[in-house]
């Protein structure tokens, strides 16, 4: 670990003001409209939530509360530049003054790209690196409904440029929303797919942050539950979407390894996935979930006694091991619980190509994520990682 005596060391804990969890806990986005003294509210989120009638049924909470709003629908999958700005004329055509986010990650990455930009001016493309931003967005509730990638808590928005397909990491304290709510009967409609990427995401930031440069006391404590919780809950969840208590306890592991990951940062995993969505437009959970053994198999030796903990969290008996031998069992166990849950074997079966790899290994040593990575590591290194992936 680095030498306590040579400098300052300034580490930020950075989560929103209010977190509502637990059953019912939607319905109190009437009440924190009012208390965040919004007018008129843009409401973000995708397609499919839009069509379920779930935007909708937020729609009503707001007017409850006798604040009007109004329904964008337009963030997709790894949202795009133009997701944003497309939001953002509807957010300025009806002179809103406060954002709801409704969905998982793309939802809330969209939301966050939206308020920044309508009120520090510019492109969303300004934004891309650590805290870029001068002015704070408009009031902002997240409202989430997968488990997840933590973006209703976190101050890290991924926005997909769509002229070079880089996926770019805009971190800065300005998009945490002001609220964050997890309510788990947004969840229970969740496809197992789509849990089970969601749950490898949440794995993967707890891993990453665990074992990162800036990790802290506080952060491990975090990453350790969440890793915990996601290990003894995530396959039930997979395998039967209405286990309310499931459910409950995936979003408490997200919102957890959210904590962990948006203060300790994360590492390769997320550098290298990041270039996967960007360039095939890949399922984000999906991509880290495939790359985390392989990342890690990397990493093992900057730590072993880091992943024999990693291990032990998630319920593996490491007695009578040598520290390096349960470092091991952690890496097997992450397989094990990806295999179980019906992620894919490898980079593959997604229909990567090897001839990309050289410009996206470029491309995730630039990430922002990767600079906390445990283990330094070469252009090559990075390309081998890819192919021990596929």
């Amino acid at each position: 670990m680095n030498n306590m005596a040579l400098a300052d060391q300034v580490f930020g804990f950075f989560i929103p003001t209010v977190s509502l969890m637990g059953v019912g806990s939607v319905k109190e986005t009437g009440n924190q409209v009012k208390n965040l003294g919004g007018k008129k509210v843009l409401i973000v989120t995708d397609k499919g939530l839009a069509a379920l009638g779930v935007a909708d049924k937020v729609k009503g909470f707001v007017e409850e509360a006798g604040v009007s709003a109004i329904i964008y629908d337009g963030a997709e999958p790894n949202p795009t530049d133009k997701n944003v700005h497309d939001g953002l004329k509807v957010f300025q055509d009806n002179k809103c003054d406060m954002i709801v986010s409704l969905g998982g990650g793309s939802s809330h990455d969209c939301a966050k790209g939206i308020g920044i930009v309508s009120t520090n001016g510019g492109h969303i493309r300004d934004y891309e690196g650590v805290d870029k931003s001068t002015k704070p967005m408009p009031p902002f509730i997240a409202i989430n409904t997968t488990a997840g990638t933590g973006s209703e808590m976190t101050r890290f928005c991924i926005i997909t440029n769509t002229d070079t397909h880089v996926k770019m990491a805009i971190v800065d304290w300005r998009v945490t929303p002001n609220v964050a709510i997890n309510d788990p009967v947004l969840m229970v409609g969740m496809p197992p797919a789509l849990t089970a990427a969601t749950g490898m995401d949440a794995l993967t930031h707890a891993v990453e942050a665990y074992v990162s440069t800036i990790a802290t006391p506080v952060t491990d404590a975090c990453a350790l539950m969440a890793i915990k919780l996601i290990s003894e809950n995530l396959r039930n969840a997979v395998a039967n979407g209405q286990n309310m208590e499931a459910r409950d306890k995936m979003a408490y592991a997200e919102y957890l390894a959210g904590m962990a990951f948006n203060n300790a940062s994360l590492g390769y995993v997320h550098g290298m996935a990041h270039q996967l969505g960007g360039f095939y437009n890949l399922p984000h959970g999906v991509c880290n979930a495939i790359l985390l053994p392989a990342v890690e198999s990397f990493n093992l030796i900057s730590n072993p006694k880091r992943f024999a903990e990693i291990a032990e969290a998630m319920g593996e008996n490491i007695e009578g091991l040598s520290v390096r031998e349960a470092a091991d069992v952690a890496i097997a166990s992450i397989k094990k619980l990806s295999a179980d849950v019906g992620i894919p074997a490898g980079l593959k079966e997604l229909n990567v190509k090897e001839k990309d790899f050289e410009v996206m290994a470029k491309n995730a040593m630039k990430d922002a994520c990767s600079a906390t990575n445990p283990r330094l590591a070469t252009l090559q290194d990075v390309i081998n990682i890819f192919k021990s992936a596929m």
